[in-house]
């Protein structure tokens, strides 16, 4: 059952007790993913509402949660370094415009109702991707977690500066002990409490308290202090010689959300047995990002932890979703002072928590297992999104994916082209068939296609061209073929022109819908008789044999006490004569 979301309060008590339930998670997160992005506290806690009021609005998942994410946090990172670093006065201003743009593709991907195809991506591709993104979150949350910051220069200028925090961690050691704790509570929280409380609310509000009991002296770094009230817009802002790497930075941000948003929505079906609105639910997000960037927002996509939680809460339409915005706008517009007492060590701890979660230990554990080509690209990729570049990571990723891929396709279909000469080869599966082969004495060949033939199976085609002049008749047989590419089409083609002008015959067996289409789009069942385009290989092979001895039609079925009916496109004449005269047309 497809379904949008349409609201209605026939399940108010569940959406609002949902809604509150996935504010308790958002809250922590969002503000320790705007600190981690380097857009700051306030950029997360807009990103959580406004992506997640418009997603749930305008959406095609009622269910669905939507907040800044740690995929889209660590791009959003990397976006904030990069153009802050080319332009230090409109560097922000640039990596929000970089969010409407992600916005806008999403909204132009919902409208050319690509929903369905953004998530064919090979797995290994996404497991390599997300794997690498989560090594980057704990990476980079690697120093603050330990009191320390971090450098520029992202995850190389972190691993180098790792052992010069390590070294000096004895100064820190009040925020080391607030971020250990931090982890330890979000690894270690029993099972039973977890369904009452989320441990990042635990560890936000014990190790803040922690925090002002014992160390309100020790120089623990908190949270920045940011205004509050309604945002102020920032309006889109380029530069010459940045304006390409936005759009593609964009066009990368807003794929990744798409697959993000896409992929939680499957898991809130199988939750709730629903099925989502694929295109619907990208333009949602895109009105969501779109607008989140106009305000000085993070970027936003379904978020897992909060869909499911929504969900076991007793969430049902997309009121959930908007009770969840509204809370979270309440914290931002009044509510911020008590924000700024939180240790960064803390949401550090909290982010860390979050990238240790995206690293898909289940792939790695047993892709080596699975086969060696699949754990090449898994670990190439994530090693190329962790130190080189995201989109040149899953571009190659994809590429070589879809290289192997089609180079099994390529096998499999080459294995279903089969030429056929002897009355005892296993292609022939009906006795009348083995006894016309018998009969021909090599001097038939049979051309047997089965399954897709696309450009894989073309080379195979072509490979039996160069033995078709040892033999009189050429039989296609195309019963057993769906579907019909432009280069197979292409490779028939040349098999039957060579045929004729080594003065062959040629008969096509089946060839219906799209690949009769084809061929005659091709001009393939023109160059052939008509007498010769029949229904079945035991037809064909009657045909073929009755020419090669000089017989009737009649008479070759007599000989072989066979049924006549095999013949569907033939008549009482003279196959040899009808042959001849049709040979001379074509001529």
């Amino acid at each position: 059952m497809q379904i949008t979301n349409r609201i209605h309060f026939r399940n108010v008590r569940g959406d609002i007790f949902g809604g509150i339930t996935a504010t308790v998670i958002a809250l922590p997160m969002a503000l320790a993913f705007g600190v981690a992005s380097g857009a700051g506290p306030a950029a997360g806690l807009w990103g959580a509402v406004l992506v997640g009021f418009f997603a749930a609005l305008f959406g095609g998942t009622p269910t669905l949660i939507s907040e800044p994410t740690g995929p889209m946090t660590v791009v959003m990172t990397a976006i904030v370094t990069k153009m802050t670093a080319s332009d230090p006065e409109n560097g922000l201003a640039m990596a929000f415009t970089v969010v409407m743009l992600a916005g806008i593709f999403q909204i132009i991907f919902g409208v050319l109702k690509l929903g369905k195809y953004i998530t064919l991506m090979p797995y290994t591709v996404i497991s390599g991707f997300m794997s690498g993104i989560g090594l980057i979150l704990v990476i980079l949350q690697f120093g603050p977690l330990l009191g320390a910051s971090n450098p520029k220069g992202g995850v190389v200028a972190a691993l180098k500066n790792a052992p010069d925090v390590l070294t000096h961690i004895s100064s820190h050691m009040g925020e080391v002990t607030l971020g250990l704790l931090t982890v330890a509570v979000l690894f270690l929280m029993p099972a039973q409490l977890k369904k009452y409380v989320p441990p990042q609310l635990v560890a936000l509000i014990g190790c803040t308290v922690l925090s002002l009991v014992f160390f309100s002296g020790g120089g623990i770094k908190t949270i920045p202090e940011f205004s509050t009230g309604l945002p102020t817009l920032v309006m889109p802002t380029f530069t010459l010689e940045q304006v390409n790497t936005m759009i593609i930075d964009g066009l990368v941000l807003g794929m990744l959300g798409c697959i993000d948003a896409l992929l939680t929505a499957v898991i809130a079906d199988s939750l709730t047995q629903t099925q989502h609105n694929s295109d619907k639910e990208l333009i949602g997000q895109g009105l969501g990002n779109l607008v989140s960037g106009l305000c000085g927002g993070l970027p936003g996509a379904g978020a897992t932890m909060g869909t499911v939680v929504n969900i076991q809460a007793g969430g049902t339409t997309a009121l959930s979703g908007l009770t969840r915005a509204f809370i979270l706008l309440i914290v931002v517009l009044w509510a911020a002072p008590l924000t700024q007492s939180i240790p960064l060590a803390v949401l550090a701890g909290i982010a860390f928590k979050v990238g240790i979660d995206i690293i898909d230990w289940k792939f790695l554990k047993r892709a080596h297992n699975l086969s060696w080509k699949a754990a090449a690209i898994m670990y190439g990729v994530m090693l190329l999104t962790v130190f080189y570049d995201l989109i040149i990571a899953v571009g190659i990723g994809i590429f070589v994916a879809n290289i192997l891929t089609i180079q099994r396709l390529a096998d499999i279909q080459a294995d279903r082209v089969k030429a056929v000469d002897s009355h005892d080869d296993d292609a022939l599966a009906t006795q009348e068939a083995r006894h016309l082969m018998r009969e021909a004495n090599g001097r038939i060949l049979l051309l047997d296609l089965a399954g897709p033939m696309s450009f894989g199976a073309a080379k195979a085609i072509t490979q039996r061209q160069s033995i078709v002049e040892n033999y009189e008749m050429l039989i296609i047989d195309l019963t057993h073929v769906p579907l019909l590419g432009v280069t197979a089409t292409l490779a028939i083609e040349k098999m039957v022109e060579d045929a004729y002008a080594k003065n062959l015959k040629v008969f096509i067996v089946g060839g219906e819908g799209k690949v009769k289409e084809r061929l005659r789009k091709f001009d393939i069942l023109d160059r052939v008789p008509q007498q010769n385009r029949v229904q079945t290989r035991v037809a064909a092979l009657q045909l073929a044999v009755a020419q090669l001895k000089g017989y009737t039609l009649e008479q070759i079925q007599q000989e072989m006490g066979m049924d006549s009916s095999y013949v569907s496109t033939a008549n009482d004449t003279d196959a040899t004569n009808q042959t001849s005269s049709s040979d001379r047309n074509l001529k």
